[in-house]
């Protein structure tokens, strides 16, 4: 009797827009706003395709589209290869599960990204905003407490800018998050590289603020943050978004004059004032896994005025 033999299933090819939606090929691998921005991403690659009826599944045309946004657009190089990046992910996972040959996969895998150093007059004078300790106590300052919505607003800036929370775990922090530790308080999160709850800073000061917000809030809300609507600022009982903290930061970091300040400019202020004293501490209270991400993103050296003054 001739022995039983196994065979691997043989992978049928789909066109790029009949493979599982992207929550489905990436499920429980990133967060609800990466899963987002992969499908931002994976529809501007199939709009190229389609104005230029192009296969989108041929990496010829990752190339073209390659090509095009760096001929044809002011985006940055972190931004192309980001959206590259995107859809060499789609074609791997969709390879993984037999959908895609695994030879279609080699050739997107093969496809560079653009060069940094070619389009670096595209960067950001910003990208890697440093805001001085000044700068934020203004920002932070900024909300009118006369307001619900402004002391709602200054609590929030006041928590973004003392743990160094990702925007996504500020958006939905609830009152349970917040723990006494020794004379201060921490707030357990789980970001989108923790697989448990660790714990970040929450300076007293933030504690206060959130505190006030919470004993005037006239709604109950298992969230900390949570919205408003209509123009009579109704309160809501729901946790605010990652698009309204955005608008939230914009708009006092315009009236302070730094309009170029993100909410992850926050996180970036907390691991440089804490790398200056020790990255050990910044890379634990980031939560970053290798110090190296520590090191490369949040240790700003700067020049010191006056030093060559004497060396002659």
């Amino acid at each position: 009797m001739l022995p039983a033999t196994t065979t691997t299933p043989q992978p049928y090819v789909l066109a790029f827009s009949e493979l599982p939606d992207i929550k489905e090929l990436l499920a429980s691998q990133l967060s609800e706003s990466s899963i987002n921005m992969y499908r931002r991403d994976i529809a501007a690659y199939q709009s190229f395709a389609q104005v230029h009826n192009a296969d989108t599944m041929s990496a010829q045309t990752l190339v073209n589209w390659r090509n095009h946004l760096a001929l044809n657009s002011t985006m940055s190089p972190n931004t192309i290869n980001r959206m590259l990046a995107a859809v060499k992910r789609i074609i791997k996972e969709a390879a993984s599960n037999h959908m895609v040959d695994a030879a279609t996969n080699l050739q997107f895998r093969n496809v560079d990204g653009v060069k940094t150093k070619a389009l670096k007059t595209r960067l950001k004078q910003h990208s890697r905003t440093r805001i001085s300790p000044t700068d934020m106590r203004r920002l932070c300052e900024r909300p009118d407490t006369s307001t619900l919505v402004g002391v709602r607003d200054k609590a929030l800036l006041a928590a973004m800018a003392s743990s160094g929370g990702r925007v996504s775990e500020i958006a939905t922090l609830t009152k349970e998050q917040i723990v006494k530790q020794d004379s201060g308080y921490v707030i357990q999160v789980c970001g989108k590289t923790d697989t448990e709850y660790r714990d970040a800073h929450l300076s007293i000061e933030a504690y206060q603020l959130i505190t006030k917000w919470l004993e005037i809030r006239p709604v109950e809300s298992h969230f900390i943050f949570t919205g408003f609507a209509g123009r009579g600022n109704r309160p809501q009982d729901t946790a605010m978004s990652e698009t309204g903290i955005w608008k939230v930061v914009q708009k006092y970091a315009e009236q302070c004059g730094l309009s170029y300040v993100k909410p992850h400019d926050f996180r970036r202020f907390v691991g440089t004032q804490l790398a200056k004293k020790d990255i050990r501490k910044a890379q634990t209270a980031l939560g970053h896994k290798s110090i190296e991400v520590t090191a490369r993103n949040y240790v700003l050296d700067t020049l010191e005025a006056g030093l060559t003054d004497d060396l002659y």
